[in-house]
């Protein structure tokens, strides 16, 4: 019960500061608009960097088996694993949203070496940064605190209560993504959900009308008319660049 609780926890913190990662680093590169909540859900968490937060914990612990005698190799070894892992989670996730779900989360087209524009280069030597900075900076001071927090019944009751708002949230974005795949299938195409955000966002400030940080999809109009609006102007800009 120790390790699931203490995973619990790690999966709370690393989804709500990958959050925090994910809205400074999306909204920095817009700077004259408005912020946009980031993210698959409506919380101020993303569940990736909660599942990576857990699997970068369970390697830096698999380290001190020693499975390699040099300690410096055998922590090289352990932070180069962390990246091909942490990439290969980016890789299930993304692929299972744009095959299954017909939605990209998340676009890496343009960066070089890009796969299916779900992974790339750039963002595994990130990985490999972020692991690295675990590693080194917070597994050796954080396994005592966690100790601690896993067998505080209040901390205990607390988690439960987050996974509880946290569920919620996932089954309304999940009904969310469910009308974003039927427009996507109908229309044969994949709905950025990025791409949406923005355009509503655009839609409201052009209509001098109230835009919802945490509820994006928050609209006067139907979803459906948002996403026609939105491949109609794609498609304008797509044939005026073929001119």
């Amino acid at each position: 019960m120790s390790i699931f609780l203490t995973l619990a926890y790690l999966f709370f913190v690393g989804s709500v500061m990958g959050w925090v990662l994910e809205l400074l680093y999306r909204n920095l590169k817009r700077p004259h608009k408005k912020w946009i909540n980031p993210g698959f859900c409506t919380g101020p968490y993303v569940p990736l960097y909660g599942f990576g937060l857990c699997i970068l914990f369970l390697l830096a612990t698999l380290e001190q088996q020693h499975l390699i005698a040099n300690p410096f190799w055998n922590k090289a070894l352990t932070i180069v694993v962390m990246a091909v892992c942490m990439t290969l989670i980016e890789y299930i996730a993304g692929i299972f949203c744009l095959k299954f779900l017909k939605v990209r989360l998340w676009d890496y087209s343009g960066q070089w070496g890009n796969i299916q524009g779900i992974i790339c280069p750039i963002f595994s030597l990130a990985w490999a940064a972020i692991g690295a900075g675990y590693d080194l900076l917070i597994h050796p001071y954080i396994l005592n605190a966690l100790r601690w927090l896993s067998q505080n019944l209040a901390f205990s009751f607390f988690i439960g209560m987050f996974f509880g708002i946290f569920l919620i949230d996932v089954a309304h974005s999940a009904n969310l993504v469910a009308k974003l795949k039927q427009f996507a299938v109908e229309n044969k195409v994949v709905v950025k959900y990025e791409g949406i955000k923005h355009h509503i966002q655009e839609m409201h400030m052009q209509n001098s009308q109230k835009y919802h940080f945490f509820t994006p999809f928050r609209s006067d109009h139907a979803l459906s008319d948002h996403l026609r609006e939105m491949y109609d102007s794609l498609e304008k800009q797509r044939k005026h660049r073929k001119k």
